[in-house]
């Protein structure tokens, strides 16, 4: 049985607070009192965190947690780096982009040099909702055009733009009019098709469909590596035929590299890089500055050329100084202690250790990744593929039982999903899968 779609995958069922030690049953309460129904806490059990660092979490009572699934802290929770960085700006300065400054310069210049010399403007804001909101309001103002094209268990946002192409939220948040989605990328059910061709085949039926309805696409939007969807990696290089497709339509491809970036697949410093592409635009979100609020979107200077001529840009938060300081931190940490390299080594590691317990777990149809960025399939059959939300579910909570922190993704809930900071070395990764092999054993 799969988690029903109106849910939240690995939410907090309410119904339960009864059930929990008078403390959290308190918070809770509070919380619900005070922020309303809208906001979800993860877990059967909800966890109470009062301290990170680097790759662990803390609760009051002092037990500490192995977080592999928290990417905004891309460095590691509380770095001292980063945290030096912001103190020291804090007391110094912190304004915004309308004076002029050396500090966003040096660091946009930085930035922008690992990417693709083609993607030559930055421009800031605080979220990755923001950013993603820009940049199809660009997209939308270069081509003319308001078709976006998503997949179908998408996330990209949380403003009224961004949730209306986030199918993911659930059924009660309607999508845009003009949005259209298309399957994912499954490599894992493609019986041997050609990915790629498979999915630019989806991408251009839904172009077919906005223009025999009278809209003009304006974007493909995607995360490089499909989190919500289920973590769809394989083969590196399938997304080529699709921004093919995209271009032909005189549409923009838009890369959200909120997850992905930053060096989390390994190989490259951005998914996108993966697939040998080079999207028109890519948007980043708060791991850029290990949490902080600021984001950006990086763009060709076509693209952006005439939006910025006709309209007028500002984010107050976006850029400020303290942020900056806190983005330069992390682009320091990740070259200086090779974060890229580390995530590439430790995540192939991680992936053989899965695959191993593959072998001996039939409930177990597929793992798949890149870097520190990784999927484990459940299926009640391995013949039918069938999805077994309920065991990803089980299995993630007794991950957290035992101290070690997952989620799930996918259109069913069915796969974990594996997404620990950056710093997530091989002792960790034997925590993780020593772990991970014991509760199999106990959910089996």
């Amino acid at each position: 049985m799969n988690k029903p779609a109106t849910t939240m995958i690995n939410g907090f069922d309410a119904s339960r607070l009864a059930s929990l030690p008078e403390r959290e049953r308190s918070m809770i309460e509070r919380r619900q009192a005070l922020l309303g129904p809208s906001y979800r806490l993860f877990y059967e059990n909800p966890l109470h965190l009062v301290r990170g660092d680097g790759v662990w979490l803390y609760d009051p009572d002092g037990n500490a947690y192995l977080d592999a699934y928290n990417n905004v802290p891309s460095v590691g929770h509380c770095h001292p780096r980063v945290v030096a960085a912001i103190a020291e700006q804090a007391a110094v300065l912190n304004t915004h982009t309308r004076y002029l400054d050396d500090k966003i310069l040096a660091y946009s210049t930085r930035l922008l040099a690992t990417f693709p010399e083609e993607l030559n403007r930055v421009m800031y804001c605080c979220t990755g909702s923001e950013a993603v909101d820009l940049a199809l309001r660009i997209a939308g103002y270069q081509t003319g055009g308001t078709g976006i094209i998503i997949t179908e268990n998408a996330y990209h946002g949380t403003t009224a733009v961004t949730a209306a192409i986030s199918p993911s939220l659930g059924p009660n948040m309607p999508l845009g009019m003009h949005v259209v989605t298309v399957p994912a990328p499954d490599a894992y059910r493609a019986d041997g098709g050609d990915v790629g061709d498979m999915f630019a085949q989806e991408v251009s039926k839904a172009i077919a469909f906005m223009r025999r309805r009278g809209i003009k696409p304006a974007a493909f939007i995607a995360d490089s590596i499909f989190s919500t969807d289920g973590i769809f990696s394989e083969p590196a290089g399938f997304l080529r035929k699709t921004l093919e497709v995209v271009h032909e339509a005189g549409a923009l491809y838009i890369a959200d590299e909120v997850q992905p970036g930053f060096g989390r697949t390994g190989s490259h410093m951005w998914g996108f890089m993966r697939h040998g592409i080079v999207p028109d635009i890519a948007v980043m979100g708060k791991p850029m500055g290990n949490g902080m609020p600021i984001a950006a979107a990086v763009m060709k200077s076509e693209v952006q050329e005439r939006f910025g001529h006709d309209i007028r840009y500002f984010n107050t938060f976006g850029a400020n100084h303290v942020s900056i300081a806190a983005a330069n931190a992390v682009l320091d940490i990740i070259e200086d202690e090779a974060l890229t390299d580390n995530a590439l080594s430790t995540g192939n590691y991680m992936l053989e250790g899965m695959r191993k317990l593959q072998q001996t777990f039939d409930c177990i149809g597929d793992v798949r990744g890149a870097g520190l960025f990784l999927g484990l399939e459940f299926v009640s059959d391995r013949k039918s593929r069938t999805p077994d939300g309920a065991r990803s579910l089980a299995v993630v909570n007794r991950m957290r039982e035992r101290r070690v922190l997952i989620s799930a993704a996918g259109i069913h809930g069915n796969t974990l999903k594996i997404r620990p900071p950056l710093p997530f070395g091989r002792e960790h990764a034997d925590i993780f899968l020593n772990t991970l092999e014991s509760v199999l054993h106990e959910t089996n």
